[in-house]
C-alpha cells in the first residue's frame, strides 16, 4: 500500500519560507506549463491542483496507466509526474517503470519526474537511469516540487534540427501515441521505433479506419525530421501533384493511394520524387505498387491491425474515445454497462477503430445519466464476430442472439424493458428467445 500524503504537502503552499512568491506565480513571466500527474491517490491530485494553479500552471490527473496513455494520446504535456506503484500491495515499481519505458520509447524528449515513497530511493535511481529527468519523494513540499518541474522543463534540450534555427517551427500540437497492449499493436510500435529514425520509405497497409494515418504520423514523429510538418498528398487528385515540385529539402511526404495509379501513373510519380526527401505511403494493397516505385516509397510494409486482430484493446480504445467525446461535448465521463462491455468482446465494428469512435460518441450524446448501454451501441455493430482463432463469423442469427443476451443482461432479465430497448414487442422478444434457446 502507498503511504498517505502527509499534511506537509498540502499545507506548505499556505505559508512559510518555501511558499511560491508573487502570489504563487512565476516571477519571470514564463508561459504556463501543462502538467499531467499519473497517480491513483486522489489526495495527491487534490494537493497538487491547488499548488499548480497558484503557480499559474495547468494540471490534468490520470488515476492509472490506462488513463494516462489516453490523456497523452489526446494532448501534449510539458511535464509528467509518474507514480511507480498502482496495484494494491505493490512496492516494486514495476508498473511505473514499464510505463516509463513506453513513454520514453514513444517520446524520448518527454520530461518525466517519478514519484516514489521515502523508502524508494533505489527505485528512483533506477528510473533516472532509465531516462526520468528527476524524482520526488512523498511527502514533499509543493513549492519545491513546482520549482523542480520548472527547472526540468527549462533544461529540456531543443531538437537537433531546431538548435541552430531561430524561426524553426514548434513541434506539432497533437501527440502521436498508439493505444493498447495487444501483441498486434505492440508489433506495430516496435516497427515504428526501428524504422522511424531512418530515411526508409514505408507503406502502411491494413483496413481503412484501422489507424493507418495515425501510424504514418507516428513514423514521422519518430524521425529526425519530426520538427517539420509532413505534407499529405492524395494521389487521386491530379491538382495535388503540383505540390511535389516543392520537394528536395529533406521533407517528409505522406502519399495516399499510390496503389490506385496505373503503371504509367506510378512511373510519372517516381520521376517527381526527390532523392533527398522521405516518403510514407498509405495503400490498400502494397502488391499493386510497381517494384520500381516500391523501392522508393515502400521499402518496409507496416500493416495496421484490424480490431479483430487486437480485440483485447477494444475496451481501452472505447474508454479513450468516451473520454475524448465527453471533453469535446462538455459531458461527464460516461460509464459502460456490463452488457455494453460484453459487446466489445463479440461485436464487429464497421469502419474499424474509426467506426468504434463514432459509435461511442453517438452513444454518449444519446445516452442518459452518463451511462452507455448496449442498445445505444448496437446500430454501429450489426454483425457479431465469434472469437474462434483464425476464423471470423458473420452469422446473422448469432448476431441477434448476442444482442438479445446483451439487452437481457443490461435490464436484469426484465423482458419488458429488454424488448423496449430492442424495439420489439414483449411477445416478439419471447418468440425470439425461444428460437435461440434463451
Amino acid at each position: 500500500m502507498k503511504p498517505p500524503l502527509s499534511s506537509t504537502a498540502a499545507e506548505s503552499d499556505r505559508s512559510g519560507p518555501n511558499a511560491p512568491s508573487t502570489n504563487g506565480r512565476s516571477e519571470d513571466g514564463s508561459s504556463p506549463l501543462s502538467i499531467l500527474v499519473i497517480d491513483d491517490n486522489p489526495r495527491i491530485a487534490e494537493s497538487l491542483a491547488i499548488a499548480i494553479d497558484l503557480a499559474g500552471h495547468r494540471l490534468d490527473v490520470a488515476n492509472g496507466p490506462e488513463e494516462g496513455f489516453s490523456r497523452l494520446a489526446a494532448r501534449r504535456y510539458d511535464a509528467i509526474l509518474l507514480d511507480l506503484n498502482y496495484a494494491a500491495g505493490r512496492t516494486d515499481g514495476g508498473e511505473g517503470l514499464t510505463m516509463l519505458a513506453r513513454l520514453l520509447a514513444d517520446d524520448p524528449a518527454a520530461c518525466i519526474i517519478v514519484i516514489t515513497a521515502h523508502s524508494g530511493i533505489r527505485l528512483a535511481v533506477t528510473a533516472m537511469q532509465a531516462g526520468a529527468r528527476d524524482f520526488v519523494m512523498k511527502p514533499w513540499r509543493n513549492a519545491e516540487l513546482i520549482a523542480k518541474i520548472e527547472v526540468v522543463v527549462r533544461r529540456r534540450p531543443a531538437p537537433v534540427d531546431q538548435a541552430h534555427i531561430a524561426d524553426a517551427p514548434s513541434p506539432a500540437a497533437e501527440p502521436v501515441r498508439l493505444l493498447g497492449d495487444s501483441a498486434a499493436i505492440e508489433h506495430v510500435r516496435t516497427m515504428i521505433r526501428r524504422i522511424g529514425p531512418t530515411m526508409a520509405g514505408v507503406v502502411v497497409t491494413g483496413p481503412s479506419g484501422a489507424g493507418r494515418s495515425l501510424i504514418s504520423a507516428a513514423i514521422h514523429a519518430a524521425s529526425a525530421g519530426a520538427d517539420r510538418p509532413m505534407t499529405r498528398i492524395d494521389l487521386r487528385d491530379p491538382q495535388a501533384w503540383d505540390r511535389l515540385d516543392g520537394g528536395g529539402n529533406g521533407a517528409t511526404w505522406l502519399l495516399r493511394h499510390p496503389d490506385q495509379l496505373d503503371a504509367i501513373g506510378q512511373a510519372r510519380l517516381l520521376d517527381r520524387l526527390s532523392a533527398a526527401d522521405r516518403f510514407i505511403a498509405i495503400a490498400d494493397d502494397a502488391r499493386a505498387i510497381t517494384p520500381a516505385l516500391a523501392r522508393r516509397i515502400a521499402t518496409v510494409e507496416i500493416a495496421a491491425p484490424s480490431l479483430d486482430q487486437r480485440r483485447a484493446d477494444i475496451p481501452v480504445l472505447a474508454r479513450h474515445f468516451a473520454r475524448v467525446a465527453a471533453e469535446r461535448h462538455g459531458r461527464p465521463l460516461p460509464r459502460f454497462t456490463p452488457a455494453a462491455e460484453a459487446l466489445f468482446a463479440t461485436a464487429h465494428w464497421p469502419d474499424e477503430a474509426r467506426g468504434l469512435a463514432a459509435a461511442i460518441e453517438r452513444a454518449l450524446l444519446l445516452g442518459d445519466d452518463g451511462v452507455i448501454e448496449a442498445a445505444l451501441l448496437a446500430p454501429a455493430a450489426p454483425i457479431a464476430s465469434i472469437a474462434v482463432p483464425g476464423r471470423v463469423s458473420f452469422d446473422l442469427d448469432e448476431t441477434e442472439r448476442t444482442m438479445i443476451e446483451a439487452a437481457l443482461v443490461e435490464h436484469h432479465h426484465n423482458v419488458t424493458q429488454a424488448a423496449h430497448a430492442l424495439g420489439l414487442s414483449r411477445g416478439a422478444l419471447y418468440r425470439r428467445m425461444a428460437r435461440h434457446g434463451l
